[in-house]
């Protein structure tokens, strides 16, 4: 039986909190296993109980560019010590929106380049933000594993999307795309065994999801539209991104 994957939702933000029995027995019933990141130390914690709690959820841990205020020698420790329990290192990455000083930008790469030098020592993948710093992050991914490397909500250029599938990286769409004429071009341009779908939840959407925060229930309509989009039949879409899930993940 084909399982979906949501690559990217925080399913340790408090939004959930309240409905994660439900949201997990919703996940057994429509056979969607979750990359459920984090934010901090903090959640890295709520994140590794929950996969405890359920082999459905598969536990990333690691600080956002916008956490770098966060204890990274905890975190290091956190994966090291829980390194056979999580399935990737994320949420990771850079983001000029909360840099306010040059020391702010140095600060982030080096929590970034730490996170990328885990991930290899313990042969993870990795979830990666990217906004507004694809040139970036391309510039020092040349020195770690970007075959299992996710661009998560890839927003780039259509040459910046190009530069992603040279350097073998994963990138992933979500629900906007259903209603986003320049994610569905995107998608259409995206090496086929380079694809992914995420929700990014508790995000909200609008249009046709009415500002609701992103659910993992979502996910079969992803698949649906990407399905359209690419010319293939939904079991067709549901098997290739089952196989390029499995192969981010290095299962």
């Amino acid at each position: 039986m084909t399982w979906l994957y949501d690559s990217h939702i925080h399913l340790s933000d408090l939004e959930y909190q309240y409905d994660l029995d439900y949201i997990i027995k919703g996940m057994e019933s429509i056979k969607i296993k979750a990359c459920c990141v984090s934010m901090d130390t903090i959640t890295s914690k709520k994140t590794l109980e929950l996969g405890k709690k359920s082999k459905l959820v598969l536990p990333f841990i690691g600080i956002h560019p916008e956490r770098t205020n966060d204890d990274l020698e905890l975190m290091i420790e956190l994966i090291s010590e829980n390194r056979q329990h999580i399935s990737g290192i994320g949420e990771i990455g850079l983001d000029p929106t909360f840099v306010k000083s040059s020391e702010d930008n140095k600060k982030q790469i080096y929590f970034f380049e730490k996170f990328l030098s885990l991930a290899e020592k313990f042969k993870k993948p990795v979830s990666i933000h990217s906004r507004k710093s694809l040139d970036d992050i391309f510039s020092i991914m040349t020195s770690y594993d970007t075959k299992h490397a996710l661009l998560h909500w890839f927003d780039g250029s259509k040459k910046q999307l190009q530069k992603a599938m040279d350097m073998d990286f994963f990138v992933s769409y979500g629900p906007v795309m259903i209603y986003a004429s320049d994610k569905q071009m995107l998608l259409s341009k995206t090496s086929e065994a380079k694809i992914l779908v995420e929700t990014d939840g508790p995000v909200k959407f609008s249009k046709c999801f009415d500002m609701k925060s992103g659910q993992i229930s979502f996910i079969p309509s992803v698949v649906f539209c990407a399905s359209k989009i690419l010319g293939k039949s939904y079991d067709e879409m549901a098997s290739l991104l089952e196989e390029n899930s499995k192969s981010f993940l290095r299962i």
